[in-house]
């Protein structure tokens, strides 16, 4: 039963309009000299140029991971979950090296229990299948329509998927490449997952012991804060929750967006608690990860980025087993997301919304050949602290990026550290 509870923590923890075309070449395609001959009307090239993308985003909406208790039931009925035709495409889930799904003891703990209305928790959703599409659009967009950067049908040389072993990751990624591609692939496409005591796609409080050791009191800690624990008490007061009831801000937070992203009712209570219930919850996920301290951010993000980075490296020195590899998508949780932000120095101190994305761009100069990097999140350029511009130049990045970044080995050796450690 420990254990069962265990994972179900570590589920909770491990818990975007296409552009209007432009009448201007519709009326001025070519302008025609006095000698008879045709000037393309074309932009100046971009002085970069694109080479490697990944995309690390959150999956869409889904059910909750637990219903507030003791308040208004909504019902979660099996149509809510029902693919749009568009969303599927042919893929196959494996493990890293291609060989069978591992088992996913947080997806086990989710089936273990059912929601009003007949569904598992944590279950993506149409709404979610359809947002992750068209940020799959929105990614078609910009890489195949305006600049031509991927082929328009989905190569498995070309584009490397991996998820967590989390059932609404695993869809959100197909729905995200069906979008991207419109169906169209050459191949099967293959989504990588791996066993849960070696994710490095959210904080592994399972797969690090120091991590846990440092982190995971922090959970229940965040609740007894003085502010936070006040306006807990008053809003299970508001919303008529008995006392020895367990809930927590962001219990309430999840339970409250995902009935309001599906149309479902809300205590009405919630109605002016929403803003409080907000701050309440980004507060007490900063509590938990502590982003002014390097080393809890580290064993949060430190093995990711060091595989992001490796990417950008491989690319640019040719050692890629995949020359022809030009996007990574990763597809995580707004617990992934929010440590990377935090990591990066731009969190904004808002809940990631469902589908939203972390974009890193590795660009070339084209005359100096110098490598950039440029981060957007949820499709806005990030000014990274450390970098000197948006496009930040290679070396200024790797200095930002090398603060949080593990090697695996590095990792896992600071994982296992026992001595010196006392009781939180």
């Amino acid at each position: 039963m420990r254990m069962r509870n265990l994972w179900t923590k570590a589920g909770v923890l491990g818990s975007v309009s296409m552009a209007f075309g432009s009448m201007f070449w519709s009326q001025k395609k070519t302008e025609t000299t006095q000698t008879g001959s045709t000037t393309a009307c074309t932009e100046p090239p971009s002085p970069y140029e694109l080479k490697l993308v990944q995309v690390l985003f959150r999956h869409g909406a889904r059910t909750p991971l637990k219903s507030i208790p003791d308040v208004m039931e909504a019902q979660w009925v099996p149509n809510l979950l029902e693919p749009p035709a568009h969303t599927h495409i042919n893929y196959v889930v494996t493990d890293l090296e291609g060989g069978p799904r591992p088992s996913s003891p947080v997806e086990d703990s989710y089936r273990a229990n059912i929601l009003t209305g007949g569904t598992y928790p944590g279950q993506l959703t149409t709404v979610g299948m359809q947002q992750l599409y068209e940020l799959g659009e929105r990614l078609r967009k910009r890489y195949i329509q305006d600049t031509a950067f991927l082929n328009p049908t989905f190569s498995p040389t070309e584009v490397y998927v991996r998820s967590t072993n989390i059932v609404r990751t695993i869809e959100s990624a197909k729905c995200l490449v069906a979008g991207l591609f419109q169906q169209s692939q050459s191949d099967m496409v293959s989504i990588l997952t791996t066993e849960a005591e070696s994710e490095i796609l959210y904080p592994n409080y399972h797969g690090c012991r120091l991590l846990k050791h440092l982190s995971g009191h922090r959970w229940a800690e965040s609740s007894t804060l003085p502010d936070i624990a006040a306006d807990l008490r008053s809003i299970q007061s508001a919303l008529g929750i008995a006392a020895h009831q367990r809930v927590d801000f962001i219990l309430i937070r999840d339970d409250m967006v995902a009935r309001e992203t599906h149309g479902l009712p809300c205590p009405p209570v919630l109605d002016s608690w929403r803003n409080t219930v907000e701050q309440r919850a980004v507060e007490m996920i900063c509590h938990i990860y502590e982003p002014s301290k390097r080393e809890n951010l580290q064993l949060c993000v430190g093995p990711l980025f060091h595989t992001l980075m490796g990417n950008i490296e491989d690319q640019l020195q040719g050692t890629t087993s995949e020359p022809n590899r030009k996007l990574f998508l990763y597809s995580a949780h707004d617990t992934t997301l929010m440590p990377c932000l935090m990591a990066l120095g731009v969190f904004d101190m808002q809940w990631p919304p469902y589908a939203a994305d972390i974009t890193l761009e590795l660009h070339q100069h084209r005359q100096t050949k110098e490598a950039f990097v440029k981060v957007s999140y949820i499709g806005k350029d990030q000014l990274i602290p450390g970098c000197s511009g948006v496009y930040c130049p290679l070396q200024e990045f790797k200095q930002a990026f090398s603060n949080y970044s593990l090697t695996s080995e590095l990792y896992e050796s600071l994982c296992n550290r026992t001595e010196g450690m006392a009781d939180p």
